[in-house]
């Protein structure tokens, strides 16, 4: 039985969408897929397959302008973390920075969508510490200071993915009073130009086609073109668990692709293979329950309830969870063949370690639902 798609929209709106998926999978199968490896050993930063998935419409497929359809874009980030995990994340940078610029409301920024949406530009997400800072896992990194006209920044940044040269990010710095206090907390587009110091992060055992860096600033002048929301919080809140749930596609396509392994050796190793825990058909099950929750979830990703919250943050937990045991069985089917330096079974555990340990990692997550639960008890 070949493995059925768990994360497949509720509706396909007519032949646009049916062109779009069919030129994913292309993209995902073929060049993406050949390029697998060298993204992965060499650290291959594949902005020419991401500017394929943009002109496909993959990458703005959940923007409001683009009719919302985040259960469309979910479905995308799938077929491309299914052939390669590294890409998958950079889908997922490249559609939360359109969900920023979107949702910011500014003229300016809402000017620069379209070219976002299609692949033209690109940009990621410096919201790894900030997040943290905001659950109080961290301290707030980068610092601001009014001005005439905007903010100054000044800090470090470490671990920004899918940025370059050219290219822009979401990130957030906390305003700082004359005293040293701290007031709020802004939300900008920080543009990677000549005023922006890019360094090298350590090495990662997996990713490392994703153009990561530690970003450093020294008064690095922020504009009202350049603003997200001022102040911070209250835009966060509110697009905090559509950030979460994009995430969702990352791992039902590590998900998918391990199935893929599984039943790729079944022909001749299913008399050995059928001694192991974590069969195919235990997987596919748990995965096409996931993937019914998160098209659940997918209908109204602004849903501003402490409940759906808590459905969302379960979700991604049991994406990730489920890409860890998925990812180790189908090394665990395929043997030393899944271990080969060039295999995808070893390097998609890789890839789900990343997913359990990325903002919000899943210590993240269950930090947040016992926060949100503890509120819901008797004082």
């Amino acid at each position: 039985m070949n493995s059925a798609v768990a994360l497949s929209p509720s509706s396909v709106a007519g032949l646009a969408d049916e062109r779009l998926f069919a030129e994913v999978r292309r993209i995902a199968a073929g060049p993406l897929a050949q390029l697998a490896n060298r993204i992965d050993h060499e650290g291959h930063y594949p902005l020419e397959i991401m500017a394929q998935l943009g002109e496909a419409g993959a990458l703005g497929a959940h923007l409001q302008c683009r009719g919302g359809r985040y259960d469309i874009a979910l479905a995308a980030m799938q077929e491309v973390s299914r052939s390669c995990g590294s890409t998958g994340f950079l889908v997922w940078c490249q559609d939360v920075c359109g969900l920023y610029m979107e949702q910011s409301d500014n003229p300016a920024l809402l000017a620069r969508l379209s070219d976002h949406a299609q692949g033209r530009t690109f940009g990621g997400t410096g919201l790894s510490n900030p997040m943290k800072a905001l659950a109080g896992i961290e301290n707030m990194l980068l610092r601001a200071r009014k001005v005439p006209g905007g903010y100054r920044i000044s800090g470090s940044l470490p671990w920004v993915s899918h940025i370059a040269p050219g290219q822009y990010c979401g990130a957030i710095a906390a305003v700082e009073r004359d005293d040293g206090s701290r007031s709020h907390e802004i939300m900008f587009l920080l543009d990677i130009d000549a005023c922006v110091e890019l360094r090298a992060c350590p090495a990662f055992s997996g990713m490392e086609g994703t153009s990561t860096w530690r970003i450093q600033l020294d008064d690095y002048f922020v504009g009202e073109d350049g603003l997200i929301a001022d102040p911070a919080r209250p835009f966060i809140a509110r697009i905090r668990a559509a950030f979460i749930l994009l995430q969702a596609g990352m791992a039902t396509g590590l998900v998918q692709g391990s199935l893929d392994s599984m039943r790729e050796v079944e022909p001749v190793l299913g008399h050995v293979n059928h001694f192991l825990h974590d069969r195919p058909e235990e997987i596919q099950a748990e995965f096409e329950e996931l993937g019914g929750r998160i098209m659940q979830l997918a209908r109204n990703p602004f849903d501003g309830s402490k409940d759906y919250l808590l459905d969302v943050l379960d979700a991604r937990t049991q994406g990730a969870e489920l890409a860890l045991r998925a990812t180790q069985s189908a090394l665990m089917h395929q043997g030393a063949r899944g271990y080969l330096r060039s295999a995808a079974p070893q390097r998609r555990m890789r890839e789900a370690q990343f997913i359990a340990i990325v903002t919000p990692a899943i210590k993240h997550l269950r930090w947040e639902m016992a926060r949100l639960m503890k509120e819901e008890l008797p004082a």
